[in-house]
C-alpha cells in the first residue's frame, strides 16, 4: 500500500488546479445563470490533453493512468462541474470504450480526434422508459444487410448538441432481449438525426443536456462496436469506468465546498472571533474532511484496480455511492456554514450544492449502486 503520488500525478493535479482557477473560475457563475455551454473552456481542455487522458498516444491521447484522470477530474470539479461532466463522458464512456472495443478503423476515424480534443463525443443509453432499467431499449436498429436503420429517442444526453460523434445503444433483436442490443457510432448531421431543446436543469446548468431523435438514420455496419448483440455488455463495461469519473466529480464538488468553507470560516467573525474558532463550526469541518478523505480513498482504490487490470466493478460502485453522498452532505453543510451568504450565488456554495445532486443520479443511481455492490459481495 503506497499512498504517495508520483511526480507525474502531482504535475497533472497542479496543471488541472491552475487551469481551473485561471480559466474556469472567471465567469463560472454567469455561465451557470445563463445555462451557457463552456465551449471555449472545453476546447482549451482538449488542447491541454484533458479530454483523452487515458488513451494511448498513438491514438491522440495522453497515455496516462486512471489515477491521473481522477486527480484532474477532482480539481476541475471543484470549480465547474459542467466542464468536468463533459470531460468524464468523453474520457470514460466514449474514448475508453472505443479504444478497448473498437476496430482499428474506428480508432483511426473517431478515437484520434476525440482523444486529442478536436471534437467531443456523447454516450446515448438512457430513454424515456429506459433509465435504471437499461435493458428496456425502445430505440431500434433494424438490420438491413450492410447497414442499420436507427429509430427512437434518447434522453438526458450530455454533450447532446455539441458532440460530433455519438455512441448509441439500440435494440436489433427484441427476442434476445438485452443480448440483442447493439452499440452504434452515429455522426452528427446524418439525415434523420435530430436534437431536442436543451434541458433546464437544477445543477450542472452549463452542461449541454438534450434529447436525441432518430428517424430512419442509416448507420453503416462498420460503425457497430463489437459483435452483433454486444451493445449491452459494452454499455455496462464503460459505465463501470464512468462511475470512477463521476465519483471523482462528486469528490471534487465536496472538496471544493470544504475549501470555500474553511476560507470563509477564517474570515467571518461572530461574537468577537472568527467562526472557525467556534467548536460547532470546527466539528462541521472535521466531519467534512474525514468523509472527503474516505471518499478519496475509495475513488483511488477503484482507479488503481482499473489500472492494474483487476475487476473494479464493486469498487467503482462503492466509490460513486459514497462520494456522491459525501458531495450532498458536504455542500449542504457548506451553505449552512456560510449562513445567509451561502444562499446567494456570489459565494459559489449554493451552486455546488445544486451540482452535487446529479452525482447520485446519472451513470447509475445510488439505488443501482447498492444493487451492484450487493451482487458483487454475494457472489
Amino acid at each position: 500500500m503506497n499512498f504517495d503520488y508520483s511526480e507525474e500525478h502531482l504535475a497533472v493535479r497542479e496543471a488541472a488546479r491552475e487551469f481551473a482557477k485561471n480559466e474556469l473560475l472567471p465567469g463560472v457563475i454567469d455561465r451557470d445563470e445563463k445555462q451557457q455551454f463552456p465551449a471555449d473552456q472545453i476546447k482549451m481542455m482538449g488542447e491541454l490533453g484533458f479530454m483523452g487522458m487515458m488513451v494511448r498516444p498513438e491514438y491522440g491521447g495522453g497515455g496516462m493512468d486512471t489515477v491521473s484522470y481522477v486527480l484532474a477530474m477532482e480539481e476541475i470539479s471543484k470549480i465547474d462541474s459542467s466542464c468536468s461532466v463533459s470531460m468524464s463522458v468523453n474520457n470514460s464512456l466514449v474514448c475508453w470504450g472505443l479504444e478497448k472495443y473498437g476496430t482499428e478503423e474506428q480508432k483511426q476515424k473517431y478515437l484520434k480526434p476525440l482523444a486529442s480534443g478536436q471534437i467531443i463525443g456523447a454516450f446515448a443509453l438512457s430513454e424515456p422508459e429506459a433509465g435504471s432499467d437499461a435493458t428496456s431499449q425502445h430505440t431500434t436498429a433494424a438490420d438491413m444487410g450492410d447497414h442499420y436503420l436507427l429509430n427512437g429517442t434518447k434522453n438526458w444526453i450530455t454533450n447532446g448538441s455539441t458532440a460530433s460523434v455519438y455512441i448509441v445503444m439500440a435494440q436489433t433483436d427484441p427476442e434476445k432481449k438485452h443480448k440483442g442490443i447493439n452499440a452504434l457510432i452515429v455522426e452528427k448531421g446524418q439525415e434523420g438525426f435530430g436534437v431536442g431543446p436543451k434541458e433546464n436543469k437544477l445543477g450542472i446548468r452549463g452542461s449541454d443536456t438534450h434529447s436525441l431523435m432518430f428517424s430512419d438514420v442509416k448507420v453503416p455496419k462498420e460503425n457497430r462496436i463489437g459483435d452483433d448483440g454486444f451493445g449491452f455488455s459494452f454499455a455496462m463495461q464503460v459505465l463501470n469506468g464512468g462511475r470512477i469519473g463521476i465519483a471523482s466529480q462528486a469528490l471534487g464538488i465536496a472538496s471544493g465546498a470544504m475549501e470555500l468553507s474553511i476560507k470563509y470560516a477564517k474570515e467571518r467573525k461572530t461574537f468577537g472571533k472568527p467562526i472557525a474558532e467556534h467548536q460547532m463550526i470546527q466539528f462541521k469541518l472535521s466531519k467534512m474532511s474525514t468523509e472527503i478523505e474516505a471518499a478519496r480513498l475509495l475513488v483511488l482504490q477503484a482507479a488503481m484496480k482499473k489500472d492494474k487490470g483487476e475487476s473494479f466493478v464493486k469498487e467503482a460502485a462503492m466509490a460513486k455511492l459514497y462520494a456522491s453522498q459525501v458531495a450532498m452532505d458536504t455542500t449542504v453543510e457548506a451553505v449552512q456554514i456560510h449562513g445567509g451568504y451561502g444562499f446567494v450565488k456570489e459565494y459559489h456554495v449554493e451552486r455546488l450544492m445544486r451540482d452535487a445532486k446529479i452525482t447520485q443520479i446519472y451513470e447509475g443511481t445510488s439505488e443501482i449502486q447498492n444493487i451492484v455492490i450487493a451482487r458483487e459481495i454475494l457472489k
